[in-house]
């Protein structure tokens, strides 16, 4: 199992930037592909974007696509979020997951291991 903590949440104004990040520990990192999700109020969980162990590619949901640019750092097992140019449709709490394989994946059944989340507010 793979524990994962999330940092770097908070309250911004539409338009701004936020930085995510996502430690990961408690076994080998880098072959696994590592996702972002995010929940808001009285919504179901969604995926956000996803980064594919060993390759890196990156695969984004429509709405984010060209504002969100999901990486990750093999040597600090940590995967990172940058959010720009954001908006109040944004909000939610998101979490960093961990898929039991290296490929695409973008439904939550294919990710074995999440974080806590972290809260992000995008007001207008």
């Amino acid at each position: 199992q793979v524990q994962l903590v999330e940092s770097g949440g908070g309250l911004v104004q539409a338009g701004d930037s936020l930085s995510l990040s996502c430690a990961a520990s408690g076994r080998t990192f880098s072959t696994y592909t590592m996702g972002w999700f995010r929940q808001a109020p009285g919504k179901e969980r969604e995926f956000v974007a996803c980064i594919t162990g060993n390759s890196g590619n990156t695969y984004y949901r429509n709405s984010v696509k060209g504002r969100f640019t999901i990486s990750r750092d093999n040597a600090k097992n940590t995967v990172y979020l940058k959010m720009n140019s954001l908006k109040p449709e944004d909000t939610g709490v998101y979490y960093c997951a961990r898929a039991a394989g290296g490929g695409y994946y973008y439904t939550a059944t294919n990710y074995v291991d999440w974080g806590q989340g972290t809260q992000v507010t995008v007001s207008s």
